[in-house]
């Protein structure tokens, strides 16, 4: 085989195993990938129902229920707009209380349920994440424009 044909080989093997291990990666990252949804998108059909995903925004007050046996609570988030039932089974975080924030990541169930795999709590008065933030702030203008007089403020 002449340098030339062996180099060309070469290459063509070095771009075959690139392009392998580039889809390998990014098929990797696509399945790790999770979206953020607020309980209106939720609602909306806008979650996708096949995988997991993250919904955030405030524990309902009132809505807090434990089962008397097991580590079962099912919960209500709210953004102040719409609210959708999670159900979670483990510990919850120390600081996971009624009307505080959370982002509970999962599937959506068939039956509209939101199973959580895992409750994340705010850490301090002054967080919360960004996505649950800024879903909050939407839902919370949506209403105060039918709600609040002119000239208020928020």
């Amino acid at each position: 085989m002449k340098p030339r044909n062996r180099r060309f080989v070469a290459l063509a093997v070095g771009l075959v195993t690139l392009g392998a291990a580039t889809a390998l990666v990014l098929n990797a990252f696509n399945s790790n990938l999770v979206f953020f949804f607020s309980p209106t998108q939720v609602m909306a059909n806008e979650a996708p129902r096949e995988r997991a995903f993250r919904v955030g925004g405030l524990v309902e007050q009132g809505s807090v229920v434990r089962e008397p046996q097991g580590l079962t609570i099912r919960f209500m988030v709210t953004d102040t707009a719409k609210s959708i039932p999670v159900t979670y089974t483990g510990l919850l975080p120390d600081l996971f209380q009624e009307g505080k924030g959370v982002v509970a990541q999962g599937k959506l169930g068939a039956d509209g349920v939101f199973r959580a795999e895992q409750v994340l709590a705010k850490h301090d008065e002054n967080y919360m994440a960004p996505e649950a933030a800024d879903a909050l702030a939407k839902a919370r203008a949506g209403q105060s424009s039918l709600v609040m007089p002119e000239g208020a403020k928020p």
